[in-house]
């Protein structure tokens, strides 16, 4: 039970992770303010060192980790890419950042406890993960 948690744990965690940095990747090319910029380059750095150690992980229990829902990836992408066209503030990008970072924030915590007998490593990672989150939501605050 603990193996079969573990996994499915850092695979959530692998797939918020892709989520989030294809949604940072998104929204770059549109930022204004410098500072915003720097924030959500900062941001993509740790999540990426995160699957970093996720992707560790995984290969020792012989996993690949997981791919984003392809629904949840497409309705992101078009939410994204409209709202952009209607109006390429950064206000619309720190608006666009928090509902994802909440959305993230609020999977990771079910994942959490659904996969309670993960061990307590992974659970750290997606605890770290989640703080992220809440920084960069905090961070975004301003722009709103």
């Amino acid at each position: 039970m603990i193996e079969s948690d573990t996994i499915k744990l850092l695979r959530e965690c692998d797939a918020g992770i892709k989520m989030g940095v294809a949604s940072i990747d998104e929204v770059l090319d549109y930022v204004h303010d410098e500072e915003l910029g720097k924030t959500l380059r900062k941001c993509r750095d740790e999540h990426n060192e995160l699957k970093g150690e996720i992707l560790t992980l995984l290969g020792q229990y012989h996993d690949d980790g997981k791919e984003p829902n392809p629904i949840a990836k497409g309705m992101s992408w078009v939410k994204t890419n409209a709202k952009l066209v209607m109006d390429e503030s950064d206000h619309t990008i720190a608006d666009l950042m928090t509902d994802g970072c909440n959305m993230g924030v609020k999977s990771l915590n079910r994942y959490l406890n659904q996969y309670r007998a993960a061990d307590e490593k992974t659970k750290s990672i997606a605890k770290k993960l989640i703080r992220v989150e809440e920084k960069l939501t905090a961070d975004m605050e301003k722009y709103l």
